[in-house]
C-alpha cells in the first residue's frame, strides 16, 4: 500500500510563529492600556486624558520541549518611568510562584526587566501561563505603575504521535455484506495542538490476511472506515486480519498501527434442497394426525444457524387448509400433519406442492457483487390416499328450533331428526333418544320422528329461558357402529296457566300485639311470563267472617301489597284470605296466616314461641295423614296374598322357608294344675300351634293347605312402638292369612299370643324385587272380592260360663326334635 507526503518547507514553520508573537505582543499592549486606563479612572476625578504607554516589552517566545541550556533568556521589558527614578522589576503568578510549574520563570536581575525559564515545558500539559509584572522605586518601594499581566503560549512541536484506543481489534461482519459499504472505522488520538500539521492524522492499510482475489478489504485514508472490496465467502475465508496504521503531518511526522480481526458471520448462500422429490402416503379418514410424514432436505450452510434452518410451505394442493407442515429444529426436516379430518367419500386423493426456503435470505455472488437468486426454490410432491373407515351419520341440520305452546299434550308432534350415512355404502340408520330430563317425548327409531308423551310445562325446572333441550343419536349399522348427534330445541310459547300465589316469606308472617295500624307487605309470584304475570290485583275474601273489620289491604305496588291490621289483637293465630288476580284475571285464593305476639320492647317477638311452629304443623297435617295413610294400605296390601283359590287369582307371595316355630317364653309354675274345661280360644291356640308343626313338617307349604278355616276367621293388624302393643281387629279376609297378636288383646276373633313375643308370620317381609308384582296382585285381588258381597253364616263353639283357666303345665310338650317348641293339650 502507497501512502503520500507532503513538501518539508522548514522555514513556514518559523515565520508563522514569528507573526504570531507579534500579533500577541500587540494584543498584550492594548490590553494594558485599557486596563490602566480604568486603573486611572478609579483613582481621579479629573477628566480622563490620554496617556503615553509607559510599558515596553519585547516578543516572549517559548517553544515547549527546549533543550536549553538553563536557564535561558525568553524576553525582556522596562517601563519608561525609569528614566527619571531608579526602578525594581518584580515577576509573580503561574509557572513563578503558583502552580502550575513553581519557579519556571524568574527575573534574575530586579533592575532590568529580563525574563529567564528554567527547564523544558510540555505544551499539552501546560499550553499558556498568565504571569504580572510589577515596577516598584528602589528606595521607597513604592509602587510606581500599575501591573503588565502577559500571557505566555508555549509553541508547540510535533512530539505525540496518533494513537488507537486499543491495539487490537475484533468485529464480526455477515457474509452477504455489500461492497463499498463500511464495515468499520478506525479513530485516533492525537495530543499536539488542534488544527495543526502536528495533528492532522492519514490512516493506511498496511496488509491483509489471508489474501484473497475475490475478497479484499481498503481504507479510507480521511475517515478511517475500513470497506469491503468483492464478496465473502465463510467456507474459504472464515477470518481475516488486517494491519492499520495512522500517521500525523509533523516534522519529522510520527505514526502508530493497530490489527483489526474479522470475523465472518455465516450468511445463505446456499440453497437447501430435498433428498427425495416425490412422496406416497396413505391417511384413514375422519380424524387428525401429526406427523403422518416427515421430509428430509440438505442445506450446506452451518448448522444450527438462521442460513440453515428451513421453513416448509405447502404451496399448492391445500386449498381447504386441512394439512399443516413444521420444522422439526434438531433435524431441520419437515413434519407433515393433518389438522382437519379428511373425508373419504368427497376427496380421496390429494396432491401437494411442498417448496423450502431458509429462514435468511439467499444471495449469491456474480462479478464480485451480491445478486438475487435466479433459481426457484427446491419442492417435492406429497401423494396423499385417502383410506375409506365407516362414518358416522350426520344429521341435517344439526340443531334446529321448534316453536310449541306451553302446556301442549301427549301425541303432538314436534319434529323430525333428519340424519344421513356419508358412506358411499349407506347403512341403516336408527334412532335413539340421550338428553330427555322431564321425559316428555319419544323419538321414532326408524323415522326420527319427535312426539310428545305427556304434557309439556313451561315453569319445568329443565326449561331455560323458556327453551326445553333434547339431544338424540343417530347410530348406523356399520362396524364398529358410528354414532351422530343431534339437537332439538323446543321453544315454548307460555300461556296463563299459572294463578298467581303468595311468595313463601309471605304465607307466615308475624306483628306485635299492640301494633295498631301496623303494616305488612305480601309479596306474591307468578310462573308465567309477561303478559299473564304482574301486575296482579289483591282483594280480601269478603266472605271471610270479619276481616274487613280486622284487615285492609293499602298500596298496591304491581307484585306486593300492604296488610294493615286496623285494630290491636289478642295473642294468637289469624288467617287472612284474599284472592290473586294476574293481569288477565286468572285467580287463586291464598291465606295468610299471622302470628299476633307479645313484643317486650315494642318490635319483636318475645320468644319464638311453639305456636308460629303450630301454624305450619298445622298445615301440614292433612297431607301428613294423607301420606300416613297411604303407607298403612300399602304396608296391608304387602302383609297379605294376592288371589285366593275361591278367586283363582295369581298365586300368593313366596314364604319365608326358615324354621317356623312358637317358643313360648310365659310358662308358668309346673306344680299348679287347675280344672275346667277348655274355651273355643283355647282349642283355636292349639290348632294353631299344631298347624305351626305341621307346616314346618311340610316345609313351610302355603298356608291355605295347613290351616284351619277357623284359623282364618279373624285378622289381628299390630304394630309394636317402643313398649305399647296397638292394634286393629277387622273380619277375615278371603286369602289372607291370620296373624298372630300380643297376649292381652283376645276378643271375638282373637288367637292368644304371648307379649313381647314376636311370632313369625304367614307373610314374610316382602323384598325390594317382588314389591312391585306384589302391589300388583293385590290389586287384582281387592277387584275380585269387590264383587264378592256374600258371607256365609258362621256358628262358634259356645264359650260357656268363665272358669278358672287350667295351668300351662298341664300342656303336653312336644319332643324336642319336631323342630319347634310348644306344647298341646
Amino acid at each position: 500500500m502507497g501512502s503520500g507526503t507532503r513538501p518539508s518547507l522548514p522555514l513556514l514553520p518559523v515565520l508563522l510563529l514569528v507573526l504570531l508573537l507579534q500579533v500577541n505582543s500587540v494584543n498584550s499592549f492594548r490590553q494594558e492600556n485599557d486596563d490602566l486606563a480604568q486603573q486611572t479612572k478609579g483613582e481621579s476625578h479629573r477628566p480622563l486624558r490620554r496617556s503615553k504607554r509607559r510599558w515596553v516589552i519585547t516578543t516572549l517566545e517559548l517553544e515547549e520541549e527546549d533543550p536549553g541550556p538553563f536557564p535561558k533568556l525568553v524576553g525582556e521589558l522596562f517601563n519608561d518611568m525609569s528614566q527619571n527614578t531608579s526602578l525594581m522589576y518584580l515577576i509573580r503568578g503561574p509557572g513563578v510562584d503558583e502552580y502550575p510549574e513553581i519557579g519556571l520563570f524568574s527575573i534574575e536581575d530586579h533592575k532590568n526587566g529580563q525574563v529567564y525559564v528554567h527547564r523544558p515545558v510540555d505544551r499539552e500539559t501546560t499550553p499558556s501561563f498568565t504571569v504580572y509584572f510589577d515596577v516598584l522605586d528602589r528606595l521607597s518601594g513604592r509602587v510606581m505603575d500599575s501591573s503588565l499581566i502577559f500571557n505566555i503560549r508555549i509553541g508547540d512541536v510535533n512530539d505525540h504521535a496518533p494513537q488507537f484506543p486499543q491495539k487490537e481489534f475484533n468485529i464480526s461482519v455477515k457474509e452477504n455484506h455489500a461492497a463499498g459499504q463500511p464495515i468499520f472505522r478506525m479513530l485516533t488520538v492525537d495530543l499536539d495542538q488542534e488544527n495543526t500539521p502536528n495533528s492532522e492524522v492519514l490512516y493506511f492499510l498496511i496488509s491483509q490476511t489471508p489474501i484473497l482475489k475475490e475478497s479484499g478489504f481498503h481504507i479510507d485514508r480521511i475517515s478511517g472506515e475500513i470497506q469491503l472490496s468483492g464478496c465473502l465467502d465463510y467456507e474459504t475465508a472464515p477470518r481475516f486480519t488486517l494491519l492499520v496504521s495512522a500517521r500525523d503531518f509533523g516534522e519529522p511526522p510520527l505514526s502508530s498501527t493497530a490489527t483489526v480481526h474479522i470475523n465472518v458471520e455465516e450468511g445463505n448462500n446456499h440453497m437447501p434442497t430435498f433428498t427425495q422429490e416425490n412422496y406416497k402416503i396413505q391417511i384413514s379418514e375422519g380424524r387428525a394426525n401429526w406427523g403422518v410424514l416427515r421430509l428430509l432436505v440438505q442445506d450446506a450452510d452451518l448448522p444450527f444457524t438462521s442460513a440453515w434452518r428451513v421453513k416448509f410451505n405447502i404451496s399448492q394442493g391445500d386449498e381447504e387448509g386441512r394439512f399443516d407442515i413444521r420444522t422439526d429444529p434438531e433435524t431441520n426436516e419437515g413434519i407433515l400433519n393433518v389438522i382437519k379430518p379428511l373425508d373419504y367419500e368427497t376427496h380421496p386423493v390429494w396432491r401437494l406442492v411442498i417448496t423450502v426456503e431458509n429462514e435468511e435470505a439467499l444471495f449469491s455472488c456474480e462479478g464480485g457483487r451480491l445478486r438475487e437468486p435466479r433459481k426457484a426454490a427446491a419442492s417435492a410432491t406429497v401423494s396423499v390416499q385417502v383410506t375409506d373407515v365407516n362414518d358416522p351419520p350426520a344429521f341435517h341440520p344439526r340443531s334446529f328450533v321448534v316453536s310449541e305452546v306451553d302446556g301442549a299434550g301427549p301425541g303432538i308432534q314436534l319434529g323430525i331428526f333428519n340424519a344421513t350415512d356419508p358412506d358411499r355404502a349407506a347403512g341403516r340408520i336408527r334412532y335413539k333418544l340421550v338428553r330427555d330430563p322431564a321425559s316428555w317425548v319419544t323419538v321414532d327409531e326408524l323415522s326420527g320422528t319427535v312426539t310428545t308423551r305427556k304434557q309439556i310445562d313451561r315453569e319445568s325446572p329443565y326449561v331455560n329461558d323458556s327453551f326445553y333441550v333434547i339431544i338424540a343419536h343417530a347410530i348406523d349399522d356399520g362396524l364398529p357402529p358410528q354414532t351422530g348427534t343431534g339437537t332439538l330445541m323446543l321453544f315454548l310459547s307460555d300461556i296463563n296457566d299459572n294463578a298467581p300465589a303468595l311468595h313463601p316469606h309471605s304465607r307466615y308472617m308475624e306483628v306485635c300485639e299492640s301494633a295498631a295500624n301496623e303494616t305488612l307487605l305480601l309479596e306474591a309470584e307468578d310462573g308465567d311470563l309477561e303478559p299473564f304475570a304482574d301486575p296482579f290485583t289483591f282483594e280480601l275474601d269478603k266472605l271471610w267472617g270479619n276481616a274487613e273489620d280486622t284487615w285492609k289491604l293499602g298500596a298496591n305496588r304491581g307484585r306486593s301489597v300492604e296488610l294493615w291490621m286496623l285494630r290491636s289483637l289478642p295473642p294468637g293465630n289469624y288467617s287472612v284470605p284474599l284472592f290473586i288476580r294476574d293481569k288477565q284475571g286468572l285467580s287463586r285464593k291464598q291465606t295468610v296466616h299471622v302470628r299476633v305476639c307479645s313484643c317486650p320492647d315494642g318490635v319483636t317477638c318475645a320468644e319464638p314461641s311453639v305456636t308460629g311452629a303450630g301454624l305450619l304443623v298445622g298445615a301440614l297435617v292433612p297431607p301428613s295423614a294423607a301420606f300416613v295413610a297411604l303407607a298403612v294400605a300399602l304396608l296391608f296390601l304387602l302383609r297379605c296374598y294376592c288371589g285366593s283359590e275361591a278367586t283363582g287369582h295369581g298365586r300368593s307371595v313366596p314364604r319365608d322357608q326358615g324354621q317356623q316355630t312358637l317358643i313360648m317364653y310365659n310358662d308358668e309354675s309346673k306344680a299348679i294344675s287347675t280344672q275346667g274345661r277348655p274355651d273355643v280360644r283355647d282349642q283355636m291356640s292349639v290348632r294353631l300351634l299344631n298347624t305351626a308343626g305341621a307346616e314346618a313338617e311340610l316345609g313351610a307349604q302355603d298356608a291355605h293347605d295347613v290351616l284351619a278355616p277357623a284359623s282364618r276367621t279373624a285378622e289381628q293388624e299390630y304394630f309394636v312402638l317402643g313398649t305399647s302393643v296397638h292394634y286393629r281387629s277387622s273380619p277375615p279376609v278371603a286369602g289372607c292369612d291370620m296373624p298372630f297378636e300380643p297376649r292381652g288383646t283376645r276378643n271375638k276373633y282373637s288367637t292368644p299370643v304371648y307379649r313381647d313375643a314376636v311370632v313369625p308370620r304367614r307373610c314374610p317381609e316382602a323384598s325390594a324385587g317382588t314389591m312391585a308384582e306384589t302391589l300388583s296382585q293385590k290389586l287384582c285381588g281387592l277387584d275380585a272380592l269387590a264383587g264378592d258381597t256374600g258371607h256365609r253364616p258362621h256358628i262358634y263353639a259356645e264359650e260357656g260360663e268363665c272358669e278358672g283357666a287350667e295351668s300351662l303345665s298341664s300342656l303336653a310338650c312336644s319332643e324336642p326334635d319336631s323342630g319347634f317348641k310348644g306344647c298341646s293339650a
